[in-house]
């Protein structure tokens, strides 16, 4: 874990130790790994959302969140266990053009469940990214055994040494990686790595959330963008709700976003997307 792991995420970090030391205990990681074994090869998370072809228009990776401890519950029915529906708005998202899907499975402080990936993956052509605060081996094994064709890391809660661990594990498994920062520091200190063990296998992240104040602004990755030389892999997240902010970006050389909150919070996730690409 990073030395200096943000307050903002120092809760879920350290509530995730406890739970994947639990899991462990439900689940060794010698069972999870047979289950992996199990799944065939990941579907190309990283060709999805790069493919020269879809510069023609950004390249969105549409998310399903239900909640957030910024935000809250998104919509008050996303309250419903029963009723909520992950592979519905995946169709949607599909039908409506995204390249490829982001699911969270954090459940402590975004009502995600690591199961959702499977029920999506069963139903809708596109790659899936498992999006929750991965720290472990063990979560990496998970996500391939759950399904999943990514993985997010994010480097603010990790060293360099367990961040290259991660990455080689992942690779290992042909799952892509979106490594995601919120600072300029901590995108000076992974941009080695983009890339590694293998090309092809890195998508680099910029969050637009201000980790002090939680409000989010397009233009932090605008601003960051010149220190980066191939923006063939980069991906802007959180805060993008207007076909603008996706001309902005495009016009800077930034092709993928990651889209989920603004398309939750309304009665139709896929019509929101289509709004957003016009």
């Amino acid at each position: 874990m990073a030395r200096s792991v943000p307050n903002a995420l120092r809760q879920i970090v350290d509530h995730k130790v406890e739970e994947i030391r639990l899991r462990k205990h439900e689940e060794p990681l010698e069972a999870v790994k047979e289950r992996a074994a199990e799944r065939g090869r990941p579907r190309n998370f990283f060709a999805a959302v790069t493919r020269s072809e879809k510069h023609a228009r950004p390249a969105i990776i549409a998310e399903i969140k239900r909640k957030s401890p910024s935000a809250g519950w998104i919509r008050p029915e996303y309250q419903d266990d029963d009723s909520f529906d992950p592979v519905s708005i995946a169709r949607q998202y599909h039908d409506a053009g995204a390249a490829a899907i982001s699911c969270l499975t954090d459940e402590r402080f975004f009502a995600g469940k690591l199961e959702y990936i499977d029920r999506i993956r069963d139903q809708v052509p596109l790659p899936v990214l498992r999006k929750d605060f991965i720290i472990d081996p063990y979560q990496v094994w998970e996500s391939r055994a759950a399904g999943a064709d990514a993985i997010l890391l994010i480097a603010e809660c990790l060293r360099e040494a367990e961040l290259l661990d991660l990455m080689i594990l992942a690779h290992e498994l042909q799952l892509t990686v979106l490594l995601e920062v919120h600072s300029s520091d901590n995108l000076f200190r992974v941009l080695p790595h983009v890339g590694f063990p293998k090309p092809s296998y890195t998508l680099l992240g910029i969050n637009n959330r201000d980790l002090e104040s939680m409000t989010t602004d397009v233009a932090h990755t605008l601003r960051l963008v010149d220190m980066i030389e191939d923006t063939s892999v980069l991906v802007s997240e959180s805060g993008i709700s207007e076909p603008e902010h996706l001309a902005k970006l495009h016009k800077a050389g930034v092709h993928i976003a990651l889209v989920g909150e603004s398309l939750m919070r309304t009665d139709s996730p896929g019509e929101a997307l289509r709004m957003l690409l016009s």
